[in-house]
């Protein structure tokens, strides 16, 4: 996310200046050029907000060192003038890079707050205190930002999300939206449950796919390099005897020769089709299809269900004040599942159907077909007694329970299945190298060496 400056002359000769965020420069300069064609405006210079280094003291004072955000070297000496330091030095920083801070220190950031804004704490003093303990310089100088803008009566809810690129689209607008509601607290308390869920889902997932996926991978490629490199020295000397050899080592030795005949064949098997995935997962329709075949997985495909179940209804519970309200907590809700066809069918399919045809919530949901029967049928009973809300928190607490358990069993049975799959591996090259082990080449002195000779006289 970058921030521009510009300044731009009116047709009556009189200069404005104003600033605006985009995602990159070049989209920037895109709103820029579109604000100036509209309003007929001439734009006479842009400024990009940059980090800038400065040492300043005050007289005899130890000089100090810090970074600050500005979009010229002018602001920050006026700045530090006005702080009453006399002599500073201030250069811009040649690498202006900052990566995106680690999920855990948000969901710290926004716990602790929670916690602080519990005991009453004043918003800017909770801001102050964790500014000064955030170890991330990312996000230290992200709350630095934000304070200062608050600070200046900017909206709180505009600001957070000029920094959606740190926190995320979802965290951005729950943390903009609870400083302008009455019950912050709780936001942020539904705030850091939603990242604190979603983190150890993701850790679980992980568990559960990603570490046998790798075991396997690195299980594949030492086999490949046993059968490619060391079983053949040992086979191919028999075949120079010209010992015909077992059934089990002839196989083994004709999969030797494919491999280190065809190495690019092998490694475009095993390189191009993950690369070509992950390229297609990040276009619109693949991430679609993507997230649509997903919750179609066995086993897996159903905690993936019901964790997006969870997380919509943890979101709609913060955020439903009411039905004439409803929509922009759905549509929300939504959009926080992070799974792009379970959107799509709410955004699509039941918002539609309740602002044109002012069906109700659960016929909606049930036309959008991505809830569960259990969901569709509990949602049936809040809505007709009126505790709809209640009802979210209750199906989100529920499925938590459930996609945690049965989570938990997913991992210990795959597991077991990459044991299995890995002692079958084993005992396939043990027997291998037994059957090898069996091999004899012919010596002088044998029956049919006998047989030769005495032919030959």
């Amino acid at each position: 996310m970058v921030e521009i400056k510009f300044t731009a002359q009116k047709t009556n000769g009189q200069t404005i200046t104003g600033s605006l965020t985009a995602d990159s420069s070049g989209e920037a300069k895109r709103k820029i050029t579109s604000l100036a064609e509209k309003n007929n405006l001439k734009i006479l210079s842009t400024e990009k907000k940059s980090t800038f280094l400065y040492k300043a003291a005050r007289g005899k004072e130890k000089p100090i060192r810090g970074e600050q955000k500005a979009f010229n070297k002018k602001e920050v000496e006026e700045a530090l003038t006005r702080l009453g330091y006399t002599k500073f030095s201030v250069n811009k920083k040649l690498l202006d890079f900052e990566s995106k801070p680690p999920v855990q220190e948000i969901v710290t950031f926004v716990k602790i707050s929670a916690e602080l804004l519990d005991q009453k704490l004043a918003y800017g003093e909770v801001l102050t205190l964790l500014i000064n303990d955030t170890q991330n310089a990312s996000l230290r100088n992200t709350l630095r930002d934000i304070n200062n803008d608050l600070k200046k009566g900017a909206d709180s809810q505009a600001t957070f999300l000029k920094y959606q690129n740190v926190f995320g689209k979802f965290t951005a607008y729950m943390l903009g939206l609870a400083s302008k509601s009455g019950n912050m607290t709780e936001i942020y308390k539904a705030t850091a449950k939603f990242l604190e869920r979603r983190q150890e889902f993701k850790k679980n997932l992980r568990s559960a796919l990603i570490t046998p996926m790798v075991t396997v991978f690195v299980l594949v490629a030492a086999v490949g390099f046993y059968v490619g490199y060391i079983f053949p020295e040992t086979a191919k000397l028999f075949v120079r005897f010209g010992v015909e050899l077992p059934p089990m080592t002839a196989f083994t030795l004709k999969l030797s020769d494919f491999l280190v005949e065809n190495p690019w064949l092998i490694t475009a098997f095993f390189v191009i089709p993950p690369v070509a995935f992950f390229y297609y997962s990040k276009t619109t329709k693949g991430a679609y299809l993507i997230d649509k075949y997903m919750l179609q997985l066995p086993l897996i495909g159903q905690l993936i269900h019901k964790t997006l179940i969870e997380v919509f209804c943890r979101v709609f519970y913060t955020l439903y004040s009411g039905s004439a309200e409803s929509i922009e907590p759905i549509k929300i809700a939504a959009e926080a599942s992070g799974n792009k066809y379970f959107e799509d069918r709410i955004k699509n399919v039941s918002i539609p159907l309740m602002v044109k045809k002012g069906v109700g919530v659960t016929e909606a949901f049930e036309a959008a077909g991505v809830f569960t029967d259990t969901a569709l049928s509990r949602f049936h009973s809040g809505e007709e007694s009126g505790t709809i809300k209640n009802t979210a928190l209750q199906l989100a607490n529920y499925y938590e329970a459930e996609t945690v358990y049965k989570l938990k069993n997913l991992i210990e049975a795959i597991q077991i299945a990459i044991a299995m799959f890995i002692m079958v591996v084993m005992i396939l090259l043990t027997l291998v190298s037994a059957e090898t082990a069996t091999v004899r080449p012919k010596t002088p002195g044998t029956s049919l060496d006998i047989q030769v000779e005495n032919n030959i006289t």
